[in-house]
């Protein structure tokens, strides 16, 4: 007989011995069993107790009152058997099954026969006609022919969410827009075959939203006759694979919902968000997928389902099924525009004002959509304008519930001074007991402020709060209206509408108008209770590192003096060190062109006149690391077939998964300077994969996927015509169009045409680099600096460094070896030698012949 047990009937069998054991009973009795049963976890019984309305924690506790009274055992080592009365109950649960049709027995029937053989139950009000009533009602008729069958009752609430419900309860925020889709939607589920919308979009644009519409139009009756009584049951299938360990019960889960579809007669329609995990769902050898078994039913029009997938997945797994394909009619959820974006943020606004208790500026929404449709391309509107929106006002949030800073600042000042107080009081000099009396002071008005910060800070919170109150109060009021409105009650109706919300709504304006007057009486406000622009262009720019806020005053200046600070690291290259510092002038006026690149460059010259090291100099002053560039070596990129590595390799070849050197680096890092060192040493086809780039500001990689180069700087770099620059070092007219002639003859027009500006880079002059030799003794000047070591040159040590290692065909690089193998070299033995004591300057002269070291 024990085989022929439901799973949770041999655990409620296995508990009631623990209990036995527990309580030191000499056998197992009935109320051990009824306290396994009603104290089960995710158990029938104690489920189908809560919706007769009687109380399992009272009964438990008196089922455990009685168990103390009874007699215990002292000492005794054998096992608690069933008694007579439990024997009887079990040889009952037994007839229950076989009248009930079952081909297990389950706990329900065990809670019967127990109902039957003892009286307990009947004198703490359960009523057996009730009790069979509930059962009925959650089994549906089902037969239990597995030993789980509590995985079969009740399986749309246990794996979905009633979505019409949740409207009901306002737990669904409004939906602005998406008329047509909605429309549409009601048209197909209409129909009398294949009534099986799909939604199909991109992630983020709103498909999971127009099921949700459709439940609050339900709810509201704004559809057709037919579908005024339905509900919309949103199937969780994470919920429904997890934990399906055995074979057949991922099958026998999926059919309990099916079958309350079907028992539902149409009243019940299905929402699959992610419908695409269906094709494979719970598929094991032997047992079919979740996509086959919806099949027939969705043919027949049996059950009606509203899917939602992206087009890729769409493509992916639907598609390539056609028989699944052809039972889903598509609906194409396109992405909305920048001012549809505006319309739905407005209409989530006050769902938000009243989560994050502040208010959000019409500045801050227009902000939102605007900013995130220009600057984060791998996301969707309205998805990305509504997450900036509301983390935007979770940082505003945060800082209310936070010590301000003045007050945090004036918190730790006295925290610190009385420190310093304990310390002195321990001293007995007059010094000492003179700065004491000037701390005590200090303490005593640090104090003072102190408190009227913390009165300050409780109070503008209070205030906050309030508003925050009475903002929830409007929103329930409003649910209650809509309640109201649905159920025709007039009276409750006008009470609700011309009497609580009027009141309320008087008292948010009263509240608003006493803190709007605050901020124009108090510019010492310390608490925010808004969000505009400027919260918004902050997240933007923490999200892409895009420094799209405001520029501070420190900030302007850095930026118009940039081509000055650049000329003190860069000797020689005045005129590319403007053109640079125009363009991103330009830039961060907001004067660009918004679809192309910042700037593109081609820095033409011989080497060694600091082309790349124009471009780290760039990155050092924009992001204050000089190695913050994506650099790509063209010598690399010989072959034609090296493209695939800066865009990625197509579907099917090896790397695939990788992604490209470029467009990967550019993701990651929107706000960039991009460098193509020594362009001409590339494979002529490589160029044409940057044209898109240079015109439009954008690049599909290998995956199909658009990356973003609108915020990028283009530099590249070649030492095309360095002989006929070598020859007029001082760059006349005519050198440079012979230089620009050669390039024209090396790039074709169209990859030239999208290039904003070709530099042409000066081979450097005697005095150049006399400076540039300058700025290396610098730099091992901060070297030293640790070790208290100072060195300097005359001008006689900078003449002959001059003269020995200058070649002006190989630019400044021999300087930085000439410094490095002799002047760094013998510093260095010098320092290890203990010839340079610390605190010491050592002078760096020449005789003509070589270069002499005097330490001072």
């Amino acid at each position: 007989m024990e085989e022929k047990f439901t799973r949770k009937s041999m655990e409620a069998i296995s508990e009631a011995h623990n209990f036995a054991i527990k309580y030191r009973s000499s056998d197992m009795k009935v109320e051990h069993l009824l306290l396994a049963l009603i104290g089960q976890m995710n158990g029938l019984i104690p489920n189908i107790l809560k919706k007769m309305g009687i109380d399992t924690i009272s009964l438990m506790k008196v089922l455990e009152d009685k168990l103390n009274k009874m007699p215990k055992i002292e000492g005794g080592t054998s096992e608690p058997r069933p008694n007579a009365e439990l024997n009887r109950i079990l040889v009952g649960s037994g007839d229950y099954a076989k009248k009930m049709g079952d081909s297990y027995i389950s706990t329900e029937h065990l809670f019967l026969s127990a109902y039957d053989n003892n009286s307990f139950l009947r004198e703490n009000g359960v009523i057996k006609n009730q009790f069979e009533n509930v059962l009925n009602e959650i089994r549906g008729g089902r037969k239990i022919m597995s030993d789980n069958p509590e995985n079969s009752y009740e399986a749309l609430e246990k794996y979905g969410k009633d979505l019409v419900e949740l409207a009901r309860k306002g737990k669904i925020d409004p939906i602005i827009g998406r008329d047509n889709e909605i429309r549409r939607a009601i048209q197909i589920l209409s129909r009398r075959n294949k009534n099986n919308p799909i939604l199909i979009g991109e992630p983020g644009v709103g498909k999971t939203a127009i099921a949700e519409g459709i439940a609050q139009r339900i709810l509201k009756g704004d559809v057709p006759e037919n579908l005024k009584d339905k509900t919309i049951f949103s199937l969780d299938m994470g919920a429904l694979i997890s934990g399906a360990k055995y074979r057949g019960e991922f099958e026998e889960r999926l059919k309990a919902v099916l079958d309350e579809l079907e028992n539902s007669e149409g009243r019940i329609i299905l929402f699959i968000d992610e419908v695409h995990n269906i094709v494979g769902a719970g598929k094991t050898e032997g047992s079919m997928d979740a996509g086959n078994l919806l099949k027939p039913m969705l043919a027949r029009g049996e059950i009606k389902v509203i899917g939602a997938t992206t087009l890729d997945e769409y493509r992916k797994y639907i598609e390539k099924d056609a028989a699944l394909e052809r039972r889903f009619q598509p609906i194409m959820v396109n992405e909305p525009s920048v001012e549809d974006t505006i319309s739905i943020l407005r209409g989530l606004k006050e769902k938000f004002e009243i989560f994050h208790g502040i208010r959000i500026t019409d500045n801050a929404i227009v902000t939102a959509a605007t900013m995130s449709d220009r600057y984060i391309n791998d996301r969707f509107l309205p998805d990305k304008a509504i997450d900036l929106i509301d983390e935007a006002a979770a940082k505003v949030k945060t800082e209310i519930n936070s010590m301000p800073t003045e007050l945090d600042e004036v918190t730790r000042r006295l925290m610190q001074l009385e420190i310093e107080k304990v310390a002195l009081k321990k001293e007995k000099d007059q010094a000492s007991k003179d700065r004491l009396e000037t701390l005590e002071k200090e303490i005593s008005e640090l104090r003072e402020e102190e408190k009227s910060l913390k009165s300050q800070w409780e109070s503008e919170k209070e205030e906050a709060g309030r508003l925050t109150k009475i903002n929830e109060e409007i929103e329930k009021v409003k649910l209650e209206i809509e309640e109201a409105e649905r159920k025709s009650d007039y009276n409750k109706l006008a009470e609700l509408k011309y009497g609580k919300l009027a009141t309320l709504e008087k008292e948010r304006e009263e509240e608003e108008e006493k803190w709007n007057n605050a901020d124009k009486g108090n510019s010492n406000k310390l608490l925010k209770q808004e969000i505009d622009s400027e919260e918004i262009a902050e997240i933007v720019g923490k999200w892409t590192g895009i420094p799209v806020s405001k520029l501070l005053q420190g900030e302007k200046e850095k930026i118009l003096n940039l081509a000055e600070h650049m000329k003190t690291r860069v000797i020689g290259q005045d005129e590319a060190i403007e053109t640079i510092s125009d363009t991103i002038i330009r830039s961060r006026a907001g004067l660009k062109d918004p679809n192309r690149p910042i700037g593109s460059f081609i820095f033409l010259g011989p080497t060694g006149v600091g082309k790349t090291y124009l471009t780290k100099t760039l990155a050092h002053n924009l992001f204050d690391d000089e190695n913050n560039i994506v650099r790509i070596d063209m010598s690399e990129y010989m072959d034609k077939f090296s493209v695939s590595r800066l865009i990625g390799a197509p579907p099917g070849y090896v790397g695939y998964e990788e992604g490209g050197q470029l467009t990967e680096a550019v993701r990651r890092k929107p706000y960039s300077v991009i460098l193509f060192d020594e362009i001409e040493k590339a494979h002529p086809d490589v160029f044409n994969v940057l044209l898109q780039l240079l015109d439009d500001g954008r690049l599909t990689d290998g995956k199909g996927k658009v990356v973003d180069f609108k915020n990028t700087i283009v530099i590249m770099t070649s030492n095309i015509g360095s002989e006929i620059i070598l020859k007029d070092p001082k760059l006349s007219r005519e050198t440079k169009e012979e230089v620009l002639d050669e390039m024209k003859h090396r790039f074709k027009p169209e990859f030239l045409n999208r290039i904003d500006d070709i530099v042409v880079f000066n081979s450097l002059g005697k005095e150049n680099v006399k400076n540039i030799i300058s700025l290396i003794l610098k730099d091992i000047n901060k070297k030293l600096k640790d070790q208290f070591i100072k060195i300097e040159f005359t001008d006689k040590a900078l003449d002959f460094i001059v003269e020995e290692a200058y070649e002006p065909a190989y630019g400044a690089r021999p300087l930085k070896r000439f410094v490095q193998k002799d002047i760094e070299t013998n510093l260095s033995k010098m320092i290890l030698s203990n010839e340079i004591p610390e605190n010491s300057t050592v002078l760096i002269e020449s005789d003509g012949k070589k270069l002499t070291y005097k330490v001072k």
